[in-house]
């Protein structure tokens, strides 16, 4: 059977192409040997299941243990912790008789009697297992942080009563795997009990504290993102050049689920699986552009977390480049780190660059649909294949003089309305015919905006006019910005607040203090050898 790249659950060796799991997260099998529960988190989609069912194959096949996987998220769905207990004994068996032989298999569970689950017969239930087992089990509870309170600490108890008994009593070795580390999950559920009622008990007393290290799955790096192109390469015969492969893995920054979607959506959906026929830039460029613009579930979930205050709070600093304020920080950014959504080192920025276009349109949308059908006609910016960038941002300078108060006052993310309300009309213009890139980062103080057309390439950065210092320090950010991408010219955008009054978080609010003419104006000059045009808001 023809091999094809994955978009949808664990990868199958016999009919995906995919690279060896196991060396992506070194460690694992020494905590295992040494008896360790430990935890396995990262984003959706990062490869998580697929590593595994690699592991539990190869332990397996080696013939020292009785490795097992067992999905447990339909237990969220359970009536209460006795129901969610019994179904996760009950997926235990039926994975068992799945994957292991007779003799190593538990036995099935007694479901006659729900309620005793609710008194620890999870625990037996494994303590039995591992005692009548002629190896030692090994456990691999996937979708762990699905399980809802109280059901998720019930678990985490029976697994803390049965760890003294291990080996011979109780598994081995058991690894919990989800998005979230436990110790993040913990948290988040105390913080959530400070407005929601509870039923089981204080979450700060419940530590996990027979774990012994948590491992992140990020994304591939650029030698395995490679590596798996090759899969592909050497089975058809078609071509990834190694600038075409360092173009994949900087749009994707080697998170897999991307990487095998951007090239399906090439090989399959622009070059209908002719693989006589190399990849070049342009496919890429189509091929994410569809890709952003169909949402699939990936990045509709992901667009969906933006709800949420953690990601809001990041999503915000990122754009705008501001600081974030203290307090949760650390959990704010660690969240959206598990979820996939942006770094945790500084620069902390969007995790790719396909990311980051999902949320500006995700954001801007609305503002995108409801510009007047005549300002927003691409003909009047587009004249013989060519963006007039001067009247794009002419015109929109006018409708921001007129119209930006009403429009930010109904928005919710205030704070960064301004730049999402330029990148709406910028994507509604350029449309299809055109890509944008923006280059954002928490601290930095502005947000740069590269936008390529054709064979031109314009150069923006939107800047918030905070106090005095804010227009020069915005003309050496534009001229580092110039350099990086070696061209001769580029727009400052000011965006004017009121310097008179304390910036308010959530504040939308246009100054009225600062005349029109000192905030709506255009200046032409050159700094360095360089044309920037500066255009105040």
């Amino acid at each position: 059977m023809t091999r094809f790249f994955n978009i949808a659950g664990p990868c199958r060796p016999e009919i995906h192409y995919m690279i060896d799991p196991l060396p992506r997260l070194p460690g694992v099998r020494e905590l295992i040997e040494s008896q360790n529960f430990f935890v396995i988190h990262g984003p959706r989609q990062s490869g998580k299941t697929t590593y595994l069912y690699a592991l539990m194959h190869r332990l397996n096949a080696e013939g020292r243990f009785s490795a097992l996987t067992v999905n447990i998220q339909p237990a969220a769905a359970a009536n209460d912790s006795a129901h969610a207990m019994m179904m996760i004994a009950d997926a235990i068996w039926h994975k068992a008789r799945r994957h292991l032989p007779e003799k190593e298999c538990p036995d099935m569970p007694d479901t006659s009697d729900q309620e005793s689950f609710s008194r620890g017969q999870l625990q037996r239930y494994l303590n039995m297992w591992a005692e009548k087992n002629p190896k030692p089990a090994v456990l691999f509870i996937d979708e762990a942080d699905t399980l809802p309170e109280p059901i998720f600490p019930s678990l985490l108890r029976q697994l803390i009563a049965g760890f003294e008994d291990r080996p011979h009593g109780f598994p081995h070795s058991v690894i919990l795997t989800g998005v979230r580390d436990i110790r993040n999950y913990l948290f988040q559920k105390k913080q959530n009990s400070q407005t929601e009622p509870r039923n089981s008990g204080n979450f700060a007393a419940l530590p996990f504290d027979i774990k012994a290290e948590s491992f992140f799955m990020g994304g591939f790096t650029p030698s395995e993102t490679a590596a798996l192109l090759d899969k592909h390469s050497k089975a058809s015969g078609q071509v990834f050049s190694p600038e075409i492969k360092a173009e994949i893995f900087r749009l994707t920054q080697g998170q897999p689920w991307l990487v095998n979607a951007l090239t399906r959506q090439i090989v399959t959906g622009i070059l209908k699986d002719d693989c006589s026929r190399p990849v070049t830039f342009a496919h890429i460029i189509e091929a994410r552009k569809r890709l952003i613009l169909r949402r699939d579930t990936h990045l509709e979930n992901l667009t969906d977390r933006l709800k949420e205050s953690a990601v809001k709070t990041v999503t915000e600093a990122v754009i705008s480049g501001e600081f974030l304020e203290p307090g949760r920080l650390r959990d704010d950014l660690t969240h959206v780190r598990e979820i996939g959504l942006a770094t945790l080192e500084p620069p902390v920025k969007f995790a790719n660059p396909i990311y980051a276009e999902t949320v500006f349109r995700a954001l801007n949308y609305s503002y995108q649909i409801s510009f007047n059908p005549e300002m927003a006609e691409p003909g009047r910016y587009i004249k013989s294949g060519r963006l007039i960038m001067d009247s794009l941002l002419s015109v929109f300078q006018e409708f921001y003089r007129r119209h930006a108060e009403a429009w930010l006052e109904k928005f919710d993310f205030r704070e960064i309305g301004r730049q999402l309300l330029l990148m709406a009309f910028l994507q509604r213009i350029v449309g299809i015919n055109g890509l944008i890139e923006c280059e954002t980062a928490v601290g930095s103080g502005r947000c740069e905006v590269l936008v390529i057309f054709g064979s031109e390439r314009f150069a923006l950065t939107l800047k918030l006019q905070r106090d005095s210092y804010s227009e020069q320090e915005g003309l050496s950010e534009m001229l580092g910005y110039l350099n990086r991408l070696g061209q001769d010219q580029g727009y400052l955008i000011l965006f004017e607040t009121d310097s008179q009054i304390p910036w308010e978080k959530n504040s939308y609010r246009i100054t009225s203090q600062i005349p029109l003419e000192k905030r709506i104006f255009r200046k032409d000059m050159t700094i360095e050898g360089k044309r920037v045009i500066l255009i105040g808001m």
